[in-house]
């Protein structure tokens, strides 16, 4: 099986190097690690210290953010490196100043396994959720070097459980401590017998708690929103804002929607834009237009959504019509109830929330609307969900320091 692992590596940047030439993202990845090792040398040099953290792409990072934060908070004297495999975690990361050096993760092999250990001498290590590489665990493993994995998440569907799966069940034995989020991951290792569980929970409600206590403040929303029903829909895909413009354009005066598209070119918005009936304006446009008669703003640029939540009375999370809802917790973190489409039962706090009737799927239109207006119309309920949402975050908070407690606790 490792051969067919080795072989597996080599091929998959066989391809990665044909697809630079026509692929941004294949050109990004070949590129950035061409100067990696060069940029921990000057970063962190090569006299140890380092404590090490790596994340497969963005959404790991998110997760293993709160867990950075307390490393440097409790230990400033340790040299943090942290590394991503994707672009699109590190071309939007690649300036994060929480950490001494943020750089690519060396593709799996032997060699750079061996080379990696030699520079960096990492104390420990830290792998978020999903990333289990071989050559780089085993190497750690020789030379006594405690690797974590952090908020992990196990299915009985995945490989670690199959009859096929006792290869890739050595690479659980190479962790210290495996900590995860549910009962349900710590049952199922330990049936393949894998022992070193810890059920911490999820760091992700630490970091969307302390975004809405540090959230941005947008005065301009007050008029837009003030006395009136604010439905904010956050990270959409063309079948959301298909259900949701039809909504949108049946809605009365009395509802105002924020709308966050997941993809926002230029030519995107504009066609979006020209579905709604009513008055839009684009966040852009602030300055230039009359907001305060709009019904809908379509937030057209990053990094805005998750403080705009809080002015919000029901949130709208895309995603559910493809691959996977989107980040919920970060509207659930101020009380909003949440909808979203069908595809969400991989994701542990909508189903949770689901089960605790504070959130609500839905397959289509008639779906959305009854969910909608029941919310709108019962004010009860929207309390009542409210509440529910909110408990259920601050029952879940806390993982970072417990992880973190227990790990340095081991090393003791």
């Amino acid at each position: 099986m490792r051969i067919i692992y080795k072989i597996g590596i080599h091929l998959y940047l066989f391809l990665v190097i044909i697809a630079a030439t026509f692929h941004i993202k294949a050109r990004r990845w070949i590129r950035g690690r061409s100067g990696m090792w060069k940029k921990m040398r000057d970063k962190i040099g090569t006299d140890g210290n380092v404590i090490w953290i790596h994340c497969a792409s963005l959404g790991e990072f998110e997760q293993g953010r709160p867990l950075i934060e307390e490393l440097r908070n409790r230990l400033p004297d340790k040299k943090l490196l942290l590394t991503f495999f994707s672009p699109s975690g590190y071309e939007l990361r690649k300036n994060y100043e929480g950490v001494d050096c943020v750089t690519y993760m060396p593709l799996d092999t032997r060699f750079n396994a061996w080379r990696f250990m030699n520079l960096v001498k990492p104390e420990m290590a830290f792998f978020i959720k999903y990333e289990f590489w071989y050559y780089f665990l085993r190497t750690l493993n020789k030379r006594k070097v405690p690797v974590f994995l952090v908020s992990a998440k196990f299915r009985r569907d995945q490989v670690f459980f199959k009859w096929y799966g006792k290869w890739y069940r050595k690479l659980l034995r190479f962790f210290k401590i495996l900590f995860v989020q549910n009962e349900e991951s710590r049952r199922l290792l330990n049936v393949i017998n894998i022992k070193n569980v810890i059920v911490a929970g999820d760091t992700r409600f630490d970091r969307v708690f302390k975004i809405s206590r540090y959230s941005v403040d947008y005065p301009w929303i007050e008029p837009f929103s003030k006395d009136k029903f604010v439905i904010i829909a956050g990270s959409t895909w063309e079948k959301d804002e298909q259900i949701l413009i039809e909504y949108i354009n049946q809605s009365d005066q009395g509802t105002r929607f924020i709308l966050a598209p997941h993809e926002i070119s230029g030519k995107k918005l504009l066609r979006l834009i020209e579905r709604i009936d009513h008055p839009t304006v684009r966040f852009t446009d602030i300055d230039k237009s009359s907001y305060v008669n709009a019904k809908v703003l379509i937030i057209d640029n990053i990094g805005h959504l998750s403080s705009l939540y809080k002015y919000g009375d029901i949130a709208y999370i895309g995603g559910g019509f493809t691959k996977g809802i989107h980040n919920i917790l970060e509207a659930a973190t101020y009380g909003l109830p949440v909808i979203f489409g069908p595809n969400y039962k991989k994701f542990l706090e909508a189903v949770e929330l689901v089960h605790k009737k504070a959130a609500f799927p839905i397959n289509n239109f008639e779906e959305l609307k009854t969910a909608t207006d029941r919310l709108i119309s019962d004010k009860n309920l929207l309390s009542s969900c409210s509440e529910i949402t909110l408990d259920y975050i601050k029952s879940k908070l806390g993982a970072t320091n417990s992880i973190l407690d227990k790990a340095l606790e081991s090393m003791a």
